[in-house]
């Protein structure tokens, strides 16, 4: 039954390659600024790098676009800061907005500011930003970039625009369902298409998560050989914990990392900040690719291939280490993990989600 499902994974996972389209997940400002002055919001073109300036750089975005005339009504106002201010972190669709709670208020690109969104009681189908109706949805989507047009008046946030007013916080799962859509699709044209059909298959176990790091092989890699990882993927992912490669780096040897698998855990073998001849390892196996997807609430790091169990009766009967040929593999024995990172799923996401 294991096989089949393999060959199924398999199967799809070809086709997404095949289909997968060649748009680049990491916008630029010469790209932002293409796209907004094409749809002729030209004040903000001229601002497209305060985007990729920003803390948040990288995409994906979705931008509320005031018109030129909006903009020019507003003499005192800085065109960098109202496009910050009009872009949210994320892939936000009309649909989706329309779902949220009356007075629900976003972090936008600008930190510390937000943008609330209302809609007309009287006819559902109007929705607002910051007062200003969006009245051409849906001009500009690839994917990584989403463009809705506004109408009106538009002025900077207020300082305490996320907390002033009846806000509603945005559930967690709600943000957890499009930060996984998010990194799905960045994961399909950055040659992890099969992991990005196991986030789908996994779906329910991962939209009630806080945050999640994933450890990811390639396409290739899986095709090579390591078609394990399909039937050990929950094993591959720490949850609750957002991982970058520098929190990485600080953890130190024998740290335990919790998995979705239940009691079957990940530790540290060797430590970070020994370079390029002594690189960080977990379960013996290096990471090639850090930080290959990442958004609000996953980070996906690149493996070359599946991680191997620690408690394997082989590892764990052998009498002395055997250092194989390649750089990923075993270099020392499986020592008993001593340190454990333990969940933070009760810590605030520093987001603010």
């Amino acid at each position: 039954m294991e096989n089949i499902l393999l060959k199924v994974v398999i199967l799809m996972a070809s086709f997404f390659i095949a289909s997968a389209l060649p748009s680049p997940f990491s916008p630029t400002a010469t790209m932002l600024g293409s796209i907004l002055r094409s749809l002729g919001f030209r004040e903000l073109s001229l601002a497209a790098h305060s985007l990729t300036e920003s803390p948040w750089s990288g995409g994906p975005y979705t931008i509320f676009a005031p018109t030129d005339a909006s903009i020019s009504v507003c003499g005192s106002c800085s065109v960098s800061r109202i496009l910050q201010e009009h872009t949210l972190p994320g892939v936000f669709s009309v649909n989706y907005l329309r779902t949220l709670a009356f007075g629900t208020k976003l972090e936008t690109m600008a930190p510390g500011r937000c943008v609330t969104v209302t809609s007309d009681l009287l006819n559902s189908t109007k929705l607002f930003i910051g007062g200003a109706e969006i009245d051409r949805p849906n001009l500009f989507n690839n994917g990584f970039v989403v463009v809705h047009g506004l109408s009106g008046f538009v002025s900077h946030l207020p300082a305490f625009s996320c907390i002033l007013g009846p806000a509603h916080a945005v559930p967690a799962f709600s943000i957890m369902r499009l930060m996984l859509r998010d990194a799905s699709t960045r994961l399909r044209i950055s040659g992890y298409s099969v992991l990005a059909l196991a986030l789908r298959v996994k779906y329910a176990d991962l939209a009630s998560l806080h945050n999640a790091t994933v450890f990811g092989v390639n396409d290739a890699a899986i095709f090579a050989g390591g078609q394990a990882y399909v039937r050990d993927v929950r094993f591959h992912i720490v949850p609750n914990h957002l991982l970058m490669d520098h929190d990485l780096e600080e953890l130190p040897a024998d740290t335990v990392l919790p998995t979705l698998e239940g009691n079957q855990t990940l530790a540290v073998t060797t430590a970070g900040g020994g370079g390029f001849l002594e690189p960080l390892r977990i379960n013996h196996v290096r990471i090639t690719s850090p930080n290959v997807v990442h958004n609000l609430k996953i980070v996906v790091h690149g493996l070359s291939k599946p991680f191997p169990h620690l408690n394997d009766p082989p590892a764990a009967e052998s009498s002395s280490c055997e250092i194989q040929g390649s750089m990923d593999g075993y270099e020392s024995c499986a020592l008993p993990p001593t340190l454990e990172i333990k969940s933070t799923a009760e810590i605030d996401d520093r987001h603010g989600f």
